[in-house]
């Protein structure tokens, strides 16, 4: 006779679960953070210093997007 615990037993238990939600917050976070930084430094950049790197003013969230998190 199969006994309760074997029939109601979580496939994954929560602590596995929420282990995993916290590790994929704390990677968001850290993505955002790198986002953030990027944004901050080259907008703290003059507008020549951009142009020595080839950049525009207008794509530094592009850049700092990618930088970030890779798209």
């Amino acid at each position: 006779m199969a006994s309760v615990t074997e029939i109601f037993a979580p496939s994954h238990p929560v602590g596995a679960r929420f282990n995993g939600m916290k590790s994929e917050l704390r990677a968001r976070w850290e993505s955002y953070k790198v986002y953030r930084r990027t944004v901050s430094e080259l907008a703290a950049l003059s507008d020549r210093e951009l142009n020595d790197l080839g950049l525009h003013r207008s794509s530094i969230r592009g850049i700092a997007y990618e930088a970030a998190y890779g798209k």
